[in-house]
């Protein structure tokens, strides 16, 4: 590794937008360290990571040593993205739709390096990607563009916000390798939630919490880093998911039929076939998981089932009692759905209050439109106890971490108990205490009578006790 100056900061106070301060930070990154920054969800993790990057305004303190080039990963940074593709549609005059940056441009426009970046390319097997719009990617395959553009950009210091999740199994090593081969090279910081994704080449780690950075140990501590797991390794015990409202009605549907049926479906694009002849149908209370790498076409196969596809009605399609193309509007399927999903959350950019959040889980909406009953208020005020929220219900929720925002969304989509509950890596971004919490949860709604599960996860050490059924789906040359 060039020999370089540490990175300083001291008594470092910084504020984003408003929204989260950061104090008292004190802080020396090494050049031969590599860090990983953890802690709760709203903790700091993402702000501390990002203060590196330059972003925030400074209030006191000091930051020295900081390099010019900075490599940077992040869900902000991929939302960022993803926004300024969609304000292209809202620029476009006379109602053109703009076809979208191709993924070729996002990633060698002021490419550092051009050859690394075609290597990275074809190891991350994005080759036949690179002339499709670039917000028509799936959550996996835009994370690893993301990566391909910090990885070739020469940097000084290389910053990853939860670099891990959204990959396959197979993308996730291939990734842990190449880092570890950085080594040598750059000093890197991680943010990550999970333990158990820590890479061995990891020498130190910062635990946030409340905007402070109150932790700093050594990995090779064994007692200080074993009383660190355990901090962020509490238990959930007892608990108890709120009852459904009896005056927020789904209709009955019949316990002899599948919830779900699809006969010999396909999905293609541009002439190729992502899935092809596929035949799968969910019986009433019974529990899936769906798995497969990425480009697979789970999400294309979760949105056949909640009508967002467009090739559902090119295909043999019913969905609670309705043949799709048959004249049923998307929002009599819809009632039947609860939905969580990263699309949803990039989607759920509204400033309404917690409670409000997940009331809208009754009515299916971003954001509250109708009047609430003090029903639906209270079980809305059960779930933000369970989460550990209650302080918060007026909080707006564009204020909240990511992963706070996952955990309402999840709560959104329990609260009405319906029939079939979709959670489309609903662990994303959670830290291990929110991710053992909402995996416990799930395991609650798997032992009831009243919700099929389906729930996608790369993940195979997050099983969910009570899903007894699989369909792992293959990417298709």
């Amino acid at each position: 590794m060039t020999t370089r100056a540490p990175i300083r900061l001291e008594n470092l106070a910084v504020n984003f937008d408003d929204r989260f301060q950061l104090t008292n930070i004190n802080w020396q990154i090494e050049p031969e360290q590599h860090w990983v920054i953890t802690g709760t969800n709203g903790a700091g993790k993402s702000a501390l990571a990002a203060v590196l990057a330059g972003v925030g305004e400074r209030l006191s303190g000091t930051i020295e040593g900081l390099p010019a080039r900075v490599g940077l990963v992040s869900f902000e940074a991929q939302a960022e993205l993803i926004e300024a593709e969609r304000k292209k549609d809202d620029a476009d005059i006379m109602d053109v739709i703009s076809a979208g940056t191709p993924v070729r441009e996002i990633l060698y426009a002021e490419c550092a390096d051009p050859e690394l970046a075609a290597e990275l390319v074809g190891k991350f097997a994005l080759e036949e990607l690179l002339d499709r719009s670039f917000r028509k990617l799936s959550t996996g395959e835009s994370r690893k563009v993301m990566l391909i553009r910090a990885l070739a950009s020469n940097p000084e210091l290389l910053l990853l916000d939860e670099p891990f999740d959204g990959l396959d199994v197979d993308t996730l090593a291939l990734l842990q390798q190449y880092l570890a081969g950085l080594v040598d090279k750059v000093p890197m910081v991680l943010v990550l939630n999970r333990f158990d994704e820590f890479p061995d080449f990891i020498t130190d780690i910062a635990y946030v919490d409340k905007g402070e950075l109150q932790h700093q140990v050594r990995r090779d501590d064994a007692k200080a880093y074993a009383e660190l797991y355990q901090l962020l390794h509490l238990k959930t015990t007892d608990l108890a998911v709120p009852a459904a409202d009896p005056d927020t009605s789904i209709p009955r549907l019949d316990p002899t039929q599948p919830l779900v049926q699809l006969n010999a479906i396909s999905i293609q694009y541009d002439g190729h076939a992502i899935i092809d002849q596929l035949d799968w149908s969910i019986q009433p209370n019974q529990h899936w998981q769906l798995s497969g790498p990425n480009g697979s076409g789970k999400t294309g196969l979760l949105s056949l089932i909640t009508g967002d596809h467009p090739q559902c009605y090119t295909n043999d399609i019913k969905v609670f009692g309705f043949q799709r193309g048959s004249g049923e509007s998307i929002w009599q399927i819809k009632q039947f759905i609860g939905y969580v999903s990263t699309a949803l959350q990039w989607e759920y950019r509204v400033g309404t209050g917690l409670r409000n959040v997940i009331i809208s889980g009754f009515y299916d909406s971003i954001g509250l439109y109708s009047k609430s009953s003090a029903k639906q208020r209270e079980i809305a005020d059960q779930w933000l106890a369970l989460l550990g929220m209650s302080d918060r219900a007026d909080q707006p929720f564009n204020k909240l971490s990511y992963g706070d925002q996952r955990l309402l969304l999840i709560a959104r989509a329990m609260v009405k108990h319906p029939p079939l509950l979709i959670l489309d890596e609903p662990c994303l971004g959670l830290d291990d205490m929110n991710r053992q919490l909402v995996l416990a949860l799930i395991e609650k709604i798997c032992a009831g009578s009243e919700t099929a599960v389906l729930y996608v996860n790369h993940h195979p050490e997050d099983k969910i006790q009570g899903i007894d059924n699989y369909l792992a789906l293959q990417k298709r040359r």
